[in-house]
């Protein structure tokens, strides 16, 4: 399997052979959604919280005496069957993260990257670059390169002008190739990635 290879300009200067071995395998949707799972469980904040009984305001003191009153036993205000009183069970502040084998993740990242290449949403530049930090030059040369919706831009080492040129424009993501991973790939809509970054997946997913 071959890519074009384009410059900045949208101008075909090249080809790349693409591994079978990492773009020419089964899609396989379960190690995409384990692993979407996995980096969405950690993303969350676990901050939550409910009052116990221990923690609600109020008096210990019995509000009345157990027997001969004709009123249900009650031991303190805090009651969890009262009005204002404890939660029972309630959620409590957690890490929701989890382990996940490497080679669930890398699988996935496969299967993400197949896909989006079989729909034709990836594009392959020879470089991506900007002499100056600029964010009209930067959304004009994304333009040109046929990104529209959600874009991620990969590269092995992203330029720093063209990343601070990038970070204003809504739905542009620029991540180094070490750190995409398969729900990177899947939110967007279109890939724009540098050879070298292409070559350096290809190298990491076959192993």
């Amino acid at each position: 399997m071959t890519i074009d290879i384009v410059n900045a300009q949208n101008e075909k200067v090249g080809s790349l052979d693409l591994s079978d071995e990492v773009f020419g395998g089964l899609v396989k949707p379960d190690l995409v959604w384990e692993q979407v799972v996995h980096e969405n469980a950690s993303r969350r904040r676990g901050t939550h919280a409910t009052k116990t009984r221990g923690l609600v305001s109020g008096s210990g003191k019995k509000p009345w005496r157990q027997k001969g009153t004709g009123r249900a036993r009650v031991g303190d205000l805090r009651n969890p069957l009262w009005r204002k009183g404890g939660t029972v069970f309630g959620p409590q502040p957690r890490d929701y993260s989890f382990a996940l084998p490497k080679k669930v993740a890398r699988g996935a990242l496969r299967s993400a990257l197949t896909a989006r290449l079989r729909d034709g949403g990836v594009i392959v530049v020879d470089a991506l670059a900007a002499p100056e930090i600029k964010t009209k030059a930067a959304a004009a040369l994304l333009r040109g390169l046929g990104a529209s919706g959600k874009t991620l831009v990969i590269d092995v080492h992203p330029d720093e002008k063209f990343s601070l040129s990038t970070r204003n424009i809504a739905d542009v993501t620029v991540v180094p190739s070490n750190r995409v991973t398969a729900r990177d790939v899947l939110a967007a809509r279109r890939i724009i990635a540098t050879r070298a970054a292409v070559e350096r997946l290809q190298e990491v997913l076959a192993s």
